[in-house]
C-alpha cells in the first residue's frame, strides 16, 4: 500500500493529459508533487475521439509509435445531402492516439520526473485550514487519508468536484453539453486514413458524427449531440442509426458514453490554493469538442506557476493570478472565437449547410488550418454567415 507523505508542495486531482503535464512540470520545477487518479487504470476507460494535431502535440511530448494508432492524411467534412469536402495538407499533421498508453506514458513522465502517483485513489473533499485550501481528503482502498499540500490542482474532468468545493462555481446547463455516444468498430473497409465528419439535423442534431481510423479496418466512430435538441431519441440511438448506414457489417469491441463541455472557459479557475485545468476548466474547444492539446498546455502553466508561487511564498489567489493570465491569453481568446462561432453555426439549417459545402466546390482548401476554412467559408457565404462576419 502506498505511503503517503504528510505534506506535499503540490497535489494534482486526475491523472489525465492535463493532470500528468502539471504533475510533471511542477516536479522539475523541484517540487513534491502527489497525483491521484480515482480509477485504478490511468488512461481508462477513454472517453475521447482520441484525435490530436501532430506538430502541437510534439510541444509537449516526444512523438512515439507506441500511442499513435495511425497518421491522418485528411480530413473529410460531409453536408446533410452526402455531398463532401476534402481538407488535406502538405504533410500529415494529425494523428489518432492509443489514449490507454498515452496517459500511461504521460502519467510515467511525471514519475521519472519525481511526482507520486497513486491510482484507486479518490478525492473526497479539500483540507482547509483559516479558511485556505490546505490539502485533499482522499479514500485509497477503502482507507482515509488528510493529505496536506500548500497548492490543489483540481484536473478531475468535465464532472469536477474539487473546483466546487473550493468555492468556484462550475455549474453546466444542458446547453453547455454535448452527450456522446461512441463505438470502436473493426472489421470495416476504410478509403484511406481520413478523418470524417457528418454535419446534419438528422444525423446529428446541434452536433457531428465522426469517423477516426485506427489503423487496418479499424475505427472510432462517434456521435455528438447538443442535449438540448435530441428530442426523444438517446445519443446511442442516433449512433446505431449512424453505424448501420455506414458500417453495416462492422463489429463493436468497446463502447464509450460520456459528455464534452462546450459552454467555453468558466469566469474564473484560481481559488487560494487552487487552480483548474482541463475539462475542470472547461479548457474544450466549444466547436470541436478537442482538449487534449489545450489541457497539456494548461497543465504546463499550472505546474510553472505553482513552482513560482510556492518560492515567493504565496499561493493565494492573487500569488496564483499568473497562471489565469497566461492560459486566457495563450487558449482562452481562440476558445471565445470558437464559442461565438459554434453558436451561430448551431442556427443553420440543413438546406444552408448544404449550400455552404456546395459554394466550395473547386475551391482549393488543402492546407487550410480551421479557422481559415471557416473565413473561407465566411467569403463564399457572406449572407447565410453574417453573424460570423468579425468574430475570426
Amino acid at each position: 500500500m502506498m505511503e503517503f507523505k504528510d505534506k506535499y508542495d503540490l497535489i494534482v486531482v486526475g491523472a489525465g493529459p492535463g493532470g500528468s503535464m502539471a504533475a510533471k512540470t511542477a516536479a522539475e520545477a523541484g517540487l513534491e508533487v502527489l497525483m491521484i487518479e480515482k480509477r485504478q487504470e490511468i488512461g481508462t476507460p477513454v472517453r475521447c475521439a482520441e484525435g490530436v494535431g501532430t506538430k502541437e502535440l510534439a510541444r509537449y511530448v516526444t512523438l512515439d509509435d507506441r500511442w499513435i494508432a495511425c497518421e491522418i492524411e485528411a480530413a473529410k467534412i460531409y453536408a446533410p445531402n452526402g455531398s463532401h469536402l476534402k481538407i488535406a495538407s502538405a504533410s500529415k499533421s494529425g494523428c489518432i492516439l492509443e489514449r490507454k498508453i498515452f496517459d500511461r506514458v504521460l502519467a510515467q513522465n511525471a514519475v521519472r520526473a519525481g511526482a507520486d502517483v497513486v491510482v484507486k485513489c479518490r478525492a473526497s473533499g479539500l483540507l482547509f485550514d483559516n479558511g485556505r485550501i490546505a490539502g485533499v481528503e482522499v479514500v485509497h482502498l477503502g482507507e482515509h487519508h488528510s493529505i496536506k499540500s500548500d497548492i490543489v490542482v483540481g484536473a478531475d474532468g468535465i464532472e469536477s468536484k474539487v473546483g466546487r468545493w473550493g468555492g468556484i462555481d462550475t455549474c453546466l446547463g444542458l446547453e453547455d453539453i454535448v452527450t456522446c455516444a461512441q463505438y470502436l468498430i473493426t472489421g470495416i473497409e476504410l478509403d484511406g486514413f481520413f478523418t470524417e465528419f457528418y454535419l446534419g439535423n438528422e444525423i446529428a442534431p446541434g452536433g457531428y458524427a465522426w469517423v477516426f481510423p485506427k489503423g487496418e479496418q479499424m475505427a472510432n466512430v462517434g456521435i455528438g449531440l447538443n442535449s438540448t435538441m435530441m428530442g426523444d431519441l438517446r445519443p446511442i440511438d442516433y449512433l446505431n442509426r449512424f453505424v448501420k448506414s455506414r458500417f453495416p457489417e462492422g463489429k463493436i469491441l468497446e463502447v464509450v458514453l460520456g459528455g464534452v463541455a462546450v459552454c467555453g472557459p468558466i469566469k474564473q479557475t484560481v481559488a487560494d490554493g487552487l487552480m483548474l485545468v482541463g475539462d475542470a476548466a472547461r479548457q474544450s474547444d466549444p466547436l470541436t469538442g478537442g482538449g487534449i492539446i489545450n489541457a497539456m498546455n494548461a497543465g504546463v502553466i499550472a505546474g510553472e506557476v505553482a513552482a513560482d508561487a510556492i518560492s515567493r511564498g504565496d499561493t493565494s489567489a492573487s500569488g496564483l493570478d499568473e497562471y489565469e493570465v497566461r492560459w486566457r491569453e495563450e487558449i482562452g481568446k481562440k476558445l471565445s472565437k470558437m464559442l461565438r462561432t459554434k453558436n451561430v453555426l448551431l442556427k443553420l439549417s440543413d438546406a444552408e449547410l448544404n449550400r455552404i459545402a456546395a459554394s466550395l466546390d473547386g475551391e482549393d482548401i488543402e492546407g487550410l488550418s480551421s479557422t481559415e476554412f471557416i473565413i473561407r467559408i465566411i467569403r463564399k457565404n457572406p449572407l447565410i454567415l453574417k453573424d460570423l462576419v468579425g468574430i475570426l
